[in-house]
């Protein structure tokens, strides 16, 4: 079996909260933000190259959650909140993303964006 991330036959998980549609809170699951218009310009291009893009959220599918996507996107995406081997990656707001088999983080901003700034006295040794 080859690896879908290598020859784009895997599909890709956008979060919605935060990432597709603005965030300030939960506000229900009928209220979806206005939308984030880099994230809906890039997903409807991979869209029009014929990628498999979902939607990867800890919500329910809730009907306003294809609403946002048939007003957005120009189609309602498959909602899902569980990854298998055939997603390529997954863009959130919350991800920090990690370096394969190494266990440190791509890059310090994101971390600190999900956890605040870190205080190195706290977190050294005694």
């Amino acid at each position: 079996m080859t690896d879908p991330r290598i020859n784009d036959e895997g599909w890709i998980g956008v979060d919605l909260d935060g990432t597709l549609a603005y965030y300030d809170g939960f506000k229900g699951d009928d209220v979806v933000g206005e939308p984030i218009e880099p994230m809906v310009r890039q997903v409807r291009k991979w869209l029009a190259d014929g990628r498999d893009v979902r939607i990867f959220t800890a919500r329910s599918p809730h009907p306003a959650i294809r609403k946002f996507c048939k007003d957005n996107l120009g189609k309602i995406l498959p909602i899902t909140n569980l990854k298998d081997h055939n997603m390529q990656a997954l863009y959130d707001d919350r991800a920090v993303g990690i370096k394969r088999n190494e266990g440190i983080p791509f890059d310090d901003d994101n971390v600190e964006q999900v956890f605040g700034e870190e205080d190195d006295e706290e977190n050294e040794d005694d």
